[in-house]
């Protein structure tokens, strides 16, 4: 069984079982002043076990399986076989490092609490990316794909709107910054565990790209 079904199953049984028992998600939802005045640095991690409902975790699991399927295998590929174990260090320490952000912005606001899998599931995501640039990746509902590269920057130039913005139940923080951890994880493994020149890679294949890749209509 794949890393990324397992952690599909922990997280699913997890949340689903928080769904009807408040005291699972009061002890493990990202509680700022909870690590700052009680050093329970837990939360950082445990969050991502739980979210607010069904549709919240649909979409995280789904995303996770979609694409965390592929990145898994690049990474044995990549790494040989620690590339499992690299892969999931990856995704526990984004769920950890999307929220520094998040901690450092609210570790005395006591109205603040935040959940889900998103920022690593995040990860993931630009992982794929940086192995597939040009692969096409949906808009939603729509039947128009764009090159993944493309897909990424607009995503973060989003995301970062939204978070300026303000407002809703969403923690695009931590979305912007599980992505840029994705990335710069994998780079830095690759400098220092393995001979593939995973950015060098990337840029060749941008570089080499054929325009009518950037965007493409009614298939994946």
């Amino acid at each position: 069984m794949s890393i990324t079904v397992i952690i599909i199953i922990i997280t699913c049984l997890v949340s689903i079982t928080a769904f009807s028992n408040q005291k699972i998600i009061d002890d493990l939802i990202f509680y700022p002043p909870a690590v700052a005045n009680q050093n329970q640095w837990y939360r950082f991690f445990s969050c991502g076990l739980i979210h607010a409902d069904f549709a919240h975790l649909a979409f995280n699991m789904y995303a996770l399986y979609l694409f965390g399927q592929n990145v898994e295998g690049t990474f044995t590929t990549i790494f040989g076989e620690r590339g499992k174990l690299f892969y999931l260090l990856m995704y526990i320490s984004a769920l950890g490092v999307c929220l520094l952000p998040t901690y450092s912005k609210n570790k005395n606001n006591y109205q603040y609490r935040s959940l889900g899998a998103s920022g690593a599931v995040s990860a993931v995501v630009f992982a794929f990316i940086l192995f597939n640039p040009l692969l096409g990746l949906g808009l939603f509902f729509i039947p128009i794909y764009i090159a993944g590269f493309l897909f990424g920057i607009l995503y973060l130039v989003i995301s970062n709107w939204m978070e300026k913005r303000g407002g809703g139940n969403i923690n695009h923080s931590a979305h912007i910054w599980g992505s840029i951890y994705g990335v710069a994880f994998i780079i830095v493994m690759a400098k220092l565990f393995s001979d593939v020149p995973v950015l060098g890679l990337f840029i060749e294949q941008i570089r080499n790209m054929d325009p009518s890749q950037i965007i493409t209509f009614g298939r994946y």
